[in-house]
């Protein structure tokens, strides 16, 4: 390894994904790069982490191979862990996680395990980014994002990310043209109205599909869900210190008993 900037890898769509493609080959121009990603997808774990099983770490590079990467058997969560205590010979610079198939903006951020992977290398005190593409499909083009995934982690090792704070990048699917440029925005007030889809197994047994819809209650011109609408690249400063610091007053005039 050389002293440039050491810059770790991961994602919750799995190690093949397209999306960890992409950002390995931007990162690769700013850094050493070692990627630490779930051997299958991951979506939607949250911050889970492997309490009750095992977990496998497979060496997936090959000798000569400009990028050491590692397929690991647990969360996106789990994969950071594993990389800064087994595999890293020096804490990184940057950890970018993504890029993601598919919106993680506004109430999504908390059930992201592309997020949480960030998050947790925030929790490690690592400047970290979660990048996401506002593309479903496997065969998403990530083109267009590239130079703005560049830029954002240009800025990142250059001025750093305050202590405690983890990006949330979104990215539109648009061509490269139509691409407005970045927004620095708040969290949209959103959530999903979710539905179960019921059906029933040959031998009568009923299980469910979740579904739903993706609802914005929020008119605000500066939140992330209006900059993706309108063809800007959303980025939210998020925390992982979940406490309501504005609420502690009030609380504090209830009335408890010794």
């Amino acid at each position: 390894m050389s002293k440039k900037p050491l810059i770790l890898i991961t994602n919750d769509d799995g190690i093949t994904a397209p999306g960890i493609l992409a950002l390995i080959e931007v990162m690769e121009t700013l850094g050493d790069v070692v990627v630490v990603a779930p051997d299958s997808p991951q979506s939607g774990m949250g911050h889970a982490i492997t309490l009750n099983n095992v977990l496998h770490l497979d060496k997936v590079s090959k000798p000569g191979d400009k990028t050491l990467q590692y397929s690991c058997s647990g969360t996106p969560a789990d994969c950071v862990k594993i990389a800064i205590n087994e595999v890293l010979d020096r804490r990184p610079n940057l950890c970018v996680s993504g890029v993601n198939h598919g919106s993680n903006s506004s109430i999504n951020v908390i059930y992201s395990g592309t997020m949480s992977a960030a998050i947790e290398a925030g929790i490690e005190g690592i400047p970290a980014i979660g990048f996401s593409l506002l593309n479903y499909s496997w065969d998403a083009d990530f083109e267009a994002s590239k130079k703005y995934i560049k830029q954002i982690a240009e800025n990142a090792l250059k001025n750093t990310i305050a202590e405690g704070v983890i990006l949330n990048v979104n990215i539109p699917d648009l061509k490269k043209k139509e691409l407005k440029g970045i927004k620095v925005c708040r969290q949209a007030k959103a959530n999903w109205k979710e539905k179960f889809d019921k059906r029933q197994t040959p031998q009568g047994r009923d299980y469910y599909w979740l579904t739903g819809e993706f609802v914005n209650y929020d008119k605000g011109t500066d939140t992330d869900e209006y900059a993706l609408e309108n063809g800007y690249i959303s980025v939210v400063p998020v925390q992982y210190d979940l406490t309501a610091h504005h609420y502690m007053q009030h609380l504090n005039t209830w009335q408890f008993e010794k």
